[in-house]
């Protein structure tokens, strides 16, 4: 494990940044894979609370897959074919390697928790336009889907952090 927190942080960023990426330039398996193996790095390098934080990054995947699992059904994202029945691999994968920034290098939100508020409406839309842009997902109703996207990050991006410190406190720091 790095001892550093600093050089834990950087590299968590690196690793959910490269993580991203992959799975939006490669969602078929590539993508998925390396956020595997780009996971397995995060426990054996940066994670100092291992099975705490598995739980945790567990519990916001599954959260986060409803969620857009949710947003296909509305019709706010879409794949191009309009029959996705499940959440996409590559995005359960991009849940998974965004839940490891909770605990590192996005923790410094959770210290301010109107920065949740602020950040999670503006950079969780984002996201998923600059997907569309790259042309893993669609955003059918532009406009409608980026508030529908916001309104939902704006609610569970704050619910993760205070899920964070009220059921795995020693992943706070």
């Amino acid at each position: 494990m790095i001892t550093s927190e600093t050089a834990r942080n950087i590299l968590n960023f690196l690793l959910f940044q490269i993580g991203w990426f992959a799975c939006v330039a490669y969602p078929d398996l590539i993508g998925p894979v390396l956020v595997l193996v780009f996971l397995l790095l995060h426990f054996v390098l940066v994670s100092q609370n291992r099975f705490t934080e598995l739980q945790f990054i567990g519990l916001g995947t599954v959260v986060g897959a409803v969620l857009d699992g949710l947003w296909f059904r509305l019709g706010i994202l879409d794949d191009g074919s309009g029959t996705v029945l499940i959440t996409p691999l590559w995005l359960v994968a991009i849940w998974a390697i965004f839940m490891t920034t909770l605990c590192h290098s996005l923790n410094w939100i959770s210290r301010k928790v109107w920065l949740a508020f602020l950040f999670a409406p503006v950079a969780g839309p984002f996201a998923y336009w600059s997907a569309s842009k790259i042309g893993t997902v669609e955003l059918p109703d532009l406009v409608p889907s980026l508030i529908a996207l916001a309104l939902g990050w704006l609610l569970v991006f704050p619910l993760l952090l205070f899920a964070r410190k009220s059921l795995y406190p020693e992943l706070s720091s």
